[in-house]
C-alpha cells in the first residue's frame, strides 16, 4: 500500500470519520481507523458499533491531489494517526505499508512508523438493501433534527425515549422526542416523495446529533435509506450509518392539548432573555423553577423566580397578544431555553389550560407543523 495525498484534504475526511471512534468500545479494533486503498480512491471507515461513518476519498478529485502508487488496506490506531498527520510539517504526506501491518508516514523531513493491525478483522459494514431512498434538504434536516433532538431523554431507565421517533406516511416526515417531561415534535411535507415508501423508526439521539454536525450547507441533499435494525444517510462523500433503537415508542399524539384557557403571544428571543435573567436565581435555589404570571384583564405577563439565599429577581414581559382567564405556572427553566432557542427569532404563542397541566409552544406563523410541550413544576 502507498499512497501520496493532500494533507489538509486528507485531515478534513479524517475529522468526519473520527467522529464516530471511541476510546471506550470494548471491541478494541475498533479504536481504529480502517483505510483501505484502491485503484482509483481511498476509503476511510470510523465505528463504533452504533454508528458508522464511511468517507471516500477520490483520485478524480483534483483537491485531493492523490496518488496511489499501491493498493491494500489497514487499520490504524485513529488518535494516534490523526495527531501525526494534523502535525506533519509538509503540504503532503505519503503513507506507505511495505510488509505486515506497519505503516510509514513521510511528510518533508519528517517520518513515523506505527504498528497498525490486519483490515480483515474489522467488522464489516451493515448491508443496506433496500429501494425505500428518501431524499430530504439538508437545511430542512438539521432543522428537524436541532428542533426535536433536545427533548431527547438522557436517562437510562427508559432506553427508547433517547431516541428520535421518525416516522414517514403519506409524504408527511414526523419527527418526534420527549423525555417525559417535555416533547418536541417537528413535521415536514415532502415532496416528490413516492407515496408508497413509508417507514417508522427510532433513531438514538446522540446518532442525530453527531450527523447534524457533519451535514455542511456544501450538500444539497441527503439520502435516507431504512432497513430493519440500521438507518443510512447518505451525503457527498460520505455514508453514514446507525444502528435504530428496539422497542416501540410511545403514543404522544394525545399528549399535546387540543384547547386552551389562557394565550399568549411574544417574541421567542426577547422572552429567552427574560428567562435567562430569572434563571440566574432561579439556578441558585433548590428547586430551580421560574414562575409566570399571567394576567389578561390586567394585560400584564410578569416573570419571576428567587433563591432563599440570594434574593429574587420579577420582571414585566413584552406580549403581542394575552387572552384568556388569569393564570399562575411555575416550570424549569432549562426546558424552556432549550425549546425557545429551537424557535430563533420567530413569534411564538404559548397556550395554557392550568398551572398543572403540560402547556405548548408553537411559532405564530406555522403553528400546525411545530409544536413543543412542557410540562410545569407543582410548587405547593
Amino acid at each position: 500500500m502507498n499512497f501520496t495525498i493532500n494533507r489538509t484534504a486528507f485531515i478534513s475526511q479524517l475529522n468526519n470519520v473520527l467522529r464516530a471512534i471511541s476510546s471506550k468500545t470494548t471491541i478494541p479494533i475498533l479504536t481504529g481507523l480502517k483505510m483501505v486503498v484502491n485503484e482509483n480512491n481511498i476509503v476511510l471507515t470510523g465505528s463504533n458499533s452504533d454508528i458508522t461513518i464511511e468517507s471516500v476519498i477520490d483520485a478524480n478529485n483534483t483537491d485531493n491531489d492523490l496518488s496511489i502508487e499501491e493498493t491494500g488496506a489497514i487499520v490504524l490506531p485513529a488518535r494516534f494517526f490523526s495527531d501525526i498527520v494534523k502535525k506533519l510539517p509538509d503540504k503532503k504526506v505519503t503513507i506507505e505499508v511495505t510488509s505486515g501491518f506497519q505503516a510509514d508516514i513521510t511528510s518533508g523531513s519528517a517520518k513515523f512508523q506505527i504498528n497498525g493491525q490486519d483490515a480483515e478483522n474489522f467488522p464489516h459494514l451493515p448491508e443496506v438493501e433496500t429501494d425505500k431512498t428518501v431524499t430530504l434538504p439538508n437545511d430542512i434536516l438539521k432543522e428537524v433534527i436541532r428542533q426535536t433532538v433536545i427533548a431527547v431523554s438522557k436517562q437510562e431507565s427508559r432506553p427508547i425515549l433517547a431516541g428520535v421517533h421518525m416516522t414517514l406516511k403519506d409524504g408527511i416526515l414526523t419527527a418526534v422526542a420527549t423525555d417525559s417531561h417535555r416533547l418536541a415534535q417537528r413535521k415536514v411535507v415532502l415532496e416528490n416523495i413516492d407515496n408508497g415508501i413509508d417507514f417508522d423508526v427510532i433513531i438514538p439521539g446522540k446518532s442525530m446529533e453527531e450527523l447534524s454536525g457533519m451535514i455542511s450547507d456544501v450538500h444539497e441533499d441527503v439520502q435516507m435509506q431504512v432497513t430493519e435494525n440500521q438507518v443510512l444517510f447518505i451525503f457527498g462523500n460520505t455514508h453514514f450509518y446507525s444502528r435504530l433503537l428496539e422497542g416501540n415508542y410511545p403514543e404522544t399524539s394525545q399528549l399535546i392539548p387540543k384547547t386552551a384557557d389562557t394565550t399568549v403571544e411574544l417574541e421567542a428571543g426577547s422572552f429567552l432573555a427574560s428567562i435567562e435573567r430569572a434563571s440566574l436565581l432561579s439556578h441558585e435555589s433548590r428547586n430551580d423553577v421560574v414562575k409566570l404570571s399571567l394576567k389578561p384583564s390586567e394585560n400584564l405577563v410578569r416573570i419571576s423566580g428567587d433563591s432563599p439565599d440570594i434574593g429574587m429577581v420579577e420582571e414585566e414581559v413584552t406580549t403581542s397578544a394575552l387572552d384568556g382567564n388569569d393564570l399562575e405556572i411555575s416550570f424549569n427553566p432549562n426546558y424552556m431555553k432549550d425549546a425557545l432557542r429551537s424557535f430563533g427569532q420567530a413569534t411564538i404563542k404559548i397556550s395554557f389550560t392550568s398551572p398543572l397541566r403540560p402547556f405548548t409552544l408553537v411559532p405564530t406563523e406555522d403553528q400546525e407543523n411545530f409544536v413543543h410541550l412542557i410540562t410545569p413544576v407543582r410548587t405547593f
